[in-house]
C-alpha cells in the first residue's frame, strides 16, 4: 500500500524564530506587511495572525493564546457581528493578518473586516454563473483563502483561481484552471508552499477526473500537475505512479468511457511538512461510486483497488512528483473520501518518537501513517462500522463481503454511510493533551445498485446507486423514530491509546470544525445552533452562545491590542443540511440559515437582533391523481436527478425550497418553465432538459405532489 526510495528535498528551513513574524501585527489598521516563507514557517509562534488555513502547515488548529481560559470563558460575549449577503452554507475559516479578517463567504464572494471593530473594509464578487450550483455536489460553500506577498488567493466554484490585492480587493490576476464545460468545482481553500498556490477540485459524483496542481503566486502561471487517477491509456511513456495505478482499473473502461473520468478529486483536505518538501492531499471517491460500473471484472462485478481513490498521497511539493501513497479503502465504493482533514504531528509510540501524520476519513477508522514513509501505524474505529471488521498488519481492511454492493449486486444497510463518520468539518489537535477533536457522526446508508445503470455528465448525479431505496415511508411516527438514530459527537481521541479520552453527545449530526487553544479550551459550533467551549481535558461544557443558526465553520482565534478575540462564521448548509427533512423529523429542527460572522472577546457586551419568524409557506398540495406508474417513474427520476438537492423522499430541506409547498406544483407550465427552461438558472435551478423529457419531468412533479398530500394526511402542516 507504500511505495518508498524517494528523497525528502528538504528545501526549507523549518524553526524559524518568532521574531520573523509579522510585525505590527498587534495594532488594527493598514495590513502592509508581506507574508512570505518565513512566516508560514512561523505561524505557529504567531498569536496575533491566523495567516493559513489551518493556522500552520501541521494544520492541528491549536492555537497557544490563553488569555481566554477554563476558568474565565464564562466571560466571553458577543463583541460583534457581520451580517452575510448569501443564505447558503457557510464553510471558511477566516484568515486574520495585521489586525484584518478576511473571509471566504457562499459563492465565492470575499470580504474584509476590522478586526477589531467589525468595519466592512472592502468587499468582492466574483460573479460566480448561477447555474454552476448544478455541478456542486453539497451547497455552493467556500472554505477560504490564502495568502502570500500582500496578495490573497480565492478558488472560484466555477474553477478560477483569483489573486487579490489584500489592501483593496481588486482582482490582480485569475486563471481557470479547470475544463469548464465539464461538471468541476472548487470549494475548497488553497494552500502556499514557497510561492507556489496549490488547489484542488470537485466533482466526482459528475464523471471528472482529479487532480491537484500548483500555480505561481506571480502570475498564475502552472508549475505542475498531479493526476490521481489514470486515464487508461498509460504506456511506458507515463509517469511510473500512474503506470502503476493503471493496473488497478479495468483500463478500457476509463479509455473508452469519456462519461467516466474515475473520479478521485482533491477537493478539500492538504498538509505539508516542509524539513521532507512533502504536500499530503486526500483523494476522494471514485466516479461512479458504484465499482462494478467504473471498474468491471470479467464477470461484471468490481474488480481492482482503483489506485489512489480514497487515498493519503505524499508528493514533492517543489516538483509536483509522487513519493508515497496510503489507501484507506482499497476498491472503494461507498463514496468513503479520504478527504477529510489530514494533520501532522511529532508523538512518542511504542517507546520511538515519530513522525506521524493523522486522519479520521469518512470510513470510520482513525489512522495514524508515518508521514517521512507512509508506514502504517495504526487504524481503530471511532464510530459504528460494519463495512470492515478491523485493519490487518500491512494497513488493509478486513471487509464484510455481505456490504461489497459492488460484488454481491444486493442492495446493503453500510455504516458509516456516504456522508461518512466525519465529513469536512477541521479536527484540532492539542499537543499538550495529545488529543485529536473529532467532530464524529453516526449515519447509515443503504446502497442499492442500480440495475442498467448510464452515466449522464449533463445533469446527473452519478452514482451508480438507487438513491430512492433508503427513503424513510411516510408514517411521521417512523420518521422521527429513524431520525433519532443521527448521532453527532465531539471525540476526544487518543492517538497513542488507540481509543477515546471523553466524548460530547450532540443531539444530531452535521456539527462544526474545531479550535484548541492553550486556554484549556475547544471550540466547536452546533447543528442545534449554539457555539461552545468545552474544557479540552474533561469534555465539559463551560460556555454556550445562543447562535440561532446551524454552524458548520471551524472557529479561529486571535489579538489585537492584547486582547483575545474568537471569531466563527455561522450559516447552516452543506451536504447534509441539504438532505435532511426539513425540520419536521428531528428535535434540533428547524435548523435555520442566518448567516453571519460572530466575534467574541472577554466582556463583550453585543447583542444579536431577535430571531425573525420563520415564513414557510403551507403543505397545501393539489389532489394526487396520477398513475402509479407516472409516480413511479417521477420517484425514481427525482431520486437521481433532484434528491441531492431537495432532499431524499422529497421531504424538504431548509436550506433550499421545499418542493412540496412550491405554488408551481398545481401549474404544469409553470413547472416544466423552471425544470425544463430553465428561468431560475441565475439561482442556481438550471434547465434539466439535457436530461429529462416533459413526460419525465412532469412524473417528477406527480411525484412530489404525491409525496405531499402523503405527508399532510400523516400530519405534516
Amino acid at each position: 500500500m507504500t511505495q518508498r526510495g524517494w528523497k525528502p528535498a528538504a528545501i526549507l528551513a523549518a524553526g524559524i524564530a518568532a521574531s520573523l513574524a509579522l510585525t505590527g501585527c498587534n495594532q488594527a489598521g493598514g495590513s502592509g506587511d508581506r507574508v512570505g516563507a518565513e512566516q508560514l514557517l512561523a505561524a505557529g509562534d504567531d498569536t496575533a495572525n491566523w495567516i493559513s488555513y489551518g493556522r500552520t502547515y501541521s494544520e492541528q488548529r491549536f492555537s497557544p493564546l490563553d488569555k481566554v481560559n477554563a476558568e474565565n470563558v464564562s466571560d466571553l460575549g458577543l463583541s460583534w457581528f457581520a451580517d452575510m449577503d448569501t443564505a447558503r452554507g457557510q464553510e471558511a475559516t477566516p484568515l486574520v493578518i495585521d489586525g484584518n479578517i478576511y473571509l471566504t463567504t457562499a459563492w465565492s464572494k470575499v470580504k474584509a473586516y476590522d478586526g477589531k471593530t467589525g468595519k466592512v473594509l472592502w468587499e468582492y464578487d466574483p460573479e460566480v454563473p448561477g447555474e454552476t450550483a448544478v455541478k456542486a455536489c453539497c451547497d455552493t460553500v467556500n472554505r477560504g483563502l490564502a495568502t502570500w506577498g500582500d496578495r490573497l488567493y480565492l478558488g472560484t466554484l466555477d474553477g478560477r483561481l483569483i489573486a487579490l490585492d489584500r489592501d483593496s480587493g481588486k482582482v490582480a490576476w485569475e486563471k481557470v484552471t479547470v475544463d469548464q464545460e465539464q461538471s468541476y468545482t472548487v470549494t475548497g481553500a488553497p494552500r502556499i508552499v514557497d510561492g507556489k498556490v496549490i488547489i484542488g477540485n470537485g466533482g466526482a459524483e459528475f464523471g471528472v477526473r482529479g487532480y491537484v496542481a500548483a500555480y505561481d503566486a506571480d502570475d498564475g502561471d502552472e508549475l505542475w500537475r498531479f493526476y490521481t487517477v489514470p486515464e487508461g491509456t498509460e504506456d511506458e511513456s507515463s509517469a511510473e505512479y500512474l503506470q502503476a495505478a493503471a493496473q488497478t482499473w479495468n483500463k478500457e473502461v476509463l479509455a473508452d468511457n469519456d462519461a467516466i473520468g474515475g473520479g478521485g478529486t482533491v477537493w478539500d483536505s492538504m498538509a505539508y511538512d516542509p524539513d521532507l518538501d512533502l504536500l499530503y492531499i486526500g483523494v476522494g471517491n471514485g466516479s461512479p461510486w458504484n465499482r462494478a460500473y467504473r471498474s468491471p471484472g470479467e464477470d461484471g462485478t468490481g474488480e481492482g483497488d482503483n489506485l489512489y481513490l480514497s487515498s493519503i498521497v505524499a508528493i514533492t511539493a517543489s516538483t509536483g512528483e509522487y513519493a508515497w501513497h496510503y489507501q484507506t479503502t482499497p476498491g472503494e465504493t461507498w463514496d468513503f473520501t479520504a478527504t477529510q482533514h489530514i494533520m501532522l504531528a511529532d508523538m512518542e509510540i511504542a517507546g520511538k518518537p515519530r513522525k506521524v501524520l493523522m486522519q479520521a476519513p469518512k470510513n470510520g477508522f482513525f489512522y495514524v501513517i508515518d508521514r517521512e514513509t507512509g508506514e502504517y501505524i495504526s487504524g481503530d474505529p471511532y464510530v459504528t462500522v460494519n463495512w470492515a471488521t478491523g485493519i490487518d498488519a500491512n494497513g488493509r481492511p478486513i471487509e464484510n463481503p455481505e456490504t461489497r454492493v459492488d460484488k454481491t449486486g444486493k442492495p446493503a444497510y453500510v455504516t458509516p454511510g456516504a456522508l461518512g463518520g466525519h465529513n469536512w468539518h477541521p479536527m484540532a489537535y492539542h499537543p499538550d493533551e495529545n488529543l485529536v477533536y473529532i467532530p464524529a457522526f453516526e449515519a447509515g446508508m443503504v446502497y442499492s445498485p442500480e440495475a442498467d445503470w448510464k452515466p449522464d455528465t449533463n445533469r446527473g448525479f452519478n452514482v451508480g446507486f438507487d438513491l430512492g431505496a433508503g427513503d424513510l415511508p411516510a408514517d411521521l411516527g417512523f420518521r422521527k423514530q429513524a431520525a433519532g438514530t443521527l448521532k453527532g459527537s465531539l471525540i476526544a481521541w487518543d492517538p497513542v491509546a488507540k481509543k477515546p479520552k471523553w466524548t460530547v453527545q450532540h443531539a444530531g449530526p452535521w456539527n462544526g470544525g474545531l479550535l484548541a487553544t492553550g486556554g484549556g479550551l475547544v471550540f466547536q459550533g452546533t447543528a442545534g445552533s449554539e457555539f461552545n467551549a468545552y474544557n479540552a481535558s474533561t469534555g465539559d461544557k463551560l460556555w454556550s452562545f445562543a447562535a440561532q443558526t446551524g454552524i458548520v465553520a471551524p472557529p479561529v482565534t486571535y489579538t489585537i491590542d492584547g486582547e483575545q478575540y474568537v471569531a466563527v462564521l455561522a450559516g447552516w448548509g452543506g451536504a447534509y443540511a441539504l438532505s435532511v427533512d426539513g425540520g419536521l423529523i428531528n428535535d434540533l429542527a428547524p435548523v435555520r440559515n442566518i448567516s453571519r460572522l460572530l466575534v467574541f472577546k472577554l466582556g463583550g457586551e453585543a447583542e444579536l437582533p431577535e430571531m425573525p419568524a420563520l415564513a414557510e409557506l403551507p403543505l397545501d398540495p393539489p389532489p394526487s391523481r396520477a398513475s402509479d406508474e407516472v409516480i413511479a417513474l417521477g420517484k425514481e427520476k427525482y431520486a437521481r436527478y433532484c434528491a441531492v438537492c431537495h432532499a431524499p423522499g422529497a421531504v424538504g430541506s431548509t436550506v433550499l425550497p421545499d418542493l412540496r409547498r412550491s405554488g408551481t406544483l398545481g401549474n404544469k407550465a409553470s413547472w416544466q418553465a423552471v425544470v425544463q427552461d430553465g428561468i431560475l438558472k441565475d439561482n442556481g435551478m438550471v434547465s434539466f432538459a439535457t436530461s429529462l423529457d416533459t413526460d419525465e419531468s412532469d412524473a417528477i412533479r406527480e411525484y412530489v405532489i404525491f409525496r405531499a398530500n402523503e405527508d399532510k394526511a400523516g400530519g405534516v402542516d
